[in-house]
């Protein structure tokens, strides 16, 4: 892997990974698209650098969130009332939505890593990430917030999250609009959405870490991958911000056409031309 790709595979990575087009179906299409064939020992490491990058990226930006729910959390259970405090709640409700993704990525875990090995696979379910989308914007009312959200919400959200661990299948778009489609705001919807990818990155990149410092020849291409890493995290944090903008004012029908043109695009190039 050169540098050049490093940081082409870096902005996928950062751009993809909280707008809801699929992070994992651009980083099976993108080097499909361009015929780039990286040897074995490379992909992972590098899969697992660059979403630390976007986990550095999402801690960073929600900092000042995660201590107050992380004091309001710990002073609750002290104090013996956990769900007094909305901060208290949320963090609450992000645990119990974590559940599911835990459990079925465990359970799967084979099926998903064959699932990545296909660019026709990531088409199908990139597809089906814009049909959430669009039938989410269609029937959600949209008239509850953060404050108003349930147990049963994080329960829902969470399983719109378990999803995800197939590639093609958005994390954000398919949590936030599970969010939409218990009624919840948009803005509110995304809000969860990227706090409640904490946890499951943060699993995900420790058992990315452990297996990452048995690679053999690490050293050989880690400062390769370091770009990567520190491409992903900086356009990670610019995209969460931006998407947070957008979801104030804009549908998240552009996404869902996004993903049919990205989906069809990268058919015909990798089948047809």
């Amino acid at each position: 892997m050169s540098v050049f790709q490093a940081i082409i595979l870096g902005i996928v990575q950062g751009f993809s990974e909280f707008l809801p087009i699929s992070s994992s179906a651009h980083l099976v299409l993108v080097p499909a698209i361009f015929g780039w064939i990286f040897p074995e020992d490379q992909i992972f490491p590098f899969d697992v650098l660059v979403q630390l990058g976007t986990l550095v990226a999402v801690i960073i930006f929600f900092w000042s969130d995660l201590v107050k729910m992380a004091k309001a959390f710990f002073d609750g259970i002290v104090k013996k009332k956990p769900f007094k405090d909305s901060d208290s709640r949320l963090a609450w409700y992000i645990i119990l939505a974590t559940i599911p993704a835990g459990i079925i990525g465990l359970l799967f875990d084979d099926v998903v890593e064959s699932a990545f090995k296909s660019p026709w696979l990531a088409t199908v379910f990139l597809l089906l990430t814009a049909l959430m989308m669009w039938l989410a914007e269609h029937f959600s009312r949209q008239d509850r917030d953060l404050e108003k959200t349930t147990w049963l919400d994080a329960i829902v959200i969470g399983f719109a999250q378990a999803l995800a661990v197939f590639p093609g299948i958005s994390r954000s778009g398919s949590t936030i609009s599970a969010g939409m489609g218990r009624h919840i705001d948009r803005a509110s919807a995304g809000r969860f959405s990227f706090l409640m990818s904490i946890p499951i990155m943060l699993a995900s990149g420790l058992l990315g870490v452990k297996g990452l410092l048995e690679v053999e020849d690490l050293a050989a291409f880690l400062p390769v991958m370091l770009v990567g890493f520190s491409v992903a995290g900086i356009v990670g944090y610019l995209s969460i911000r931006w998407l947070l903008n957008i979801l104030r004012s804009k549908s998240l029908k552009m996404f869902s056409y996004y993903c049919i043109g990205f989906a069809i695009i990268s058919v015909l190039l990798i089948y047809v031309v």
